[in-house]
């Protein structure tokens, strides 16, 4: 099984910092955010991973990773994505890299305390299908929300005004090879994005979707808040816990 980190985008939540560098090369706490996404996928046990990256900063990235020895792999490969289109777009580009395996997907901005590590190993064992990681939070509009029935997901929606459960859909999701199909035939949303809710909801129609929730604290780190809130955690309790 092969990892996928995302970490394009322009991170224009977080101007004028983004001006001169990449959201994902920020610091959190004592370490380049990339890191965090980066160790949550080696914790796992993953040894293959590929950075999609993008920007005017995109060899900053190679410089700072290298071939990814500071993480104990041999190699890290790299990808560039032109523009915004979302993150699904983001994932396509990931297509030649995954070569028709299961793939385990981190948001590039996606910190988190312990380690997916069970539910990585229960996903390989899953015939096919996909997987996403959950976590009870206390303003889940702001999120991709899955609605249950019994404990069955029968759909999630994305940052509804009046969400059907507590739970935000984080950025950790596995799929199969089937995903870049999906992905292919998407539409731009409202907001011009391929989403990778809509990409969630194909698996779920088709009853291949599997849910784990997440152990300790998530944050992501996109905005000034959840950046600096970020940082105030991995001081407290460090984060990626083996």
């Amino acid at each position: 099984m092969k990892g996928i980190v995302l970490a394009g985008g322009l991170g224009s939540r977080l101007l004028p910092l983004t001006k001169v560098t990449n959201k994902h090369l920020l610091p959190v706490y004592q370490e380049p955010m990339i890191y965090y996404p980066i160790k949550t996928l080696v914790n796992a046990g993953i040894e293959e991973i590929l950075i999609v990256t993008g920007g005017n900063n995109a060899g900053e990235f190679l410089r700072l990773l290298g071939n990814g020895k500071d993480f104990g792999l041999k190699h890290i490969n790299y990808t560039y994505q032109e523009g915004e289109g979302g993150i699904a777009a983001a994932l396509s580009l990931a297509e030649f890299f995954a070569d028709n395996g299961k793939i385990v997907v981190v948001l590039g901005d996606n910190i988190i305390e312990n380690n997916i590590r069970h539910a990585v190993e229960a996903f390989r064992k899953q015939k096919d299908g996909a997987k996403i990681m959950l976590k009870e939070v206390p303003d889940p509009s702001r999120f991709g929300v899955p609605v249950f029935k019994g404990k069955k997901i029968v759909r999630v929606e994305e940052k509804p005004a009046n969400p059907l459960s507590n739970y935000a859909v984080i950025g950790i999701y596995m799929y199969d090879r089937r995903v870049f199909d999906f992905i292919k035939q998407l539409k731009p949303s409202q907001r011009g994005e391929l989403e990778i809710t809509d990409v969630n909801n194909f698996y779920i129609r088709e009853g291949a979707m599997s849910w784990d929730i997440l152990d300790g604290w998530w944050t992501d780190a996109g905005t000034f808040e959840s950046l600096q809130h970020a940082g105030n955690l991995v001081a407290k309790t460090g984060a990626n816990k083996i």
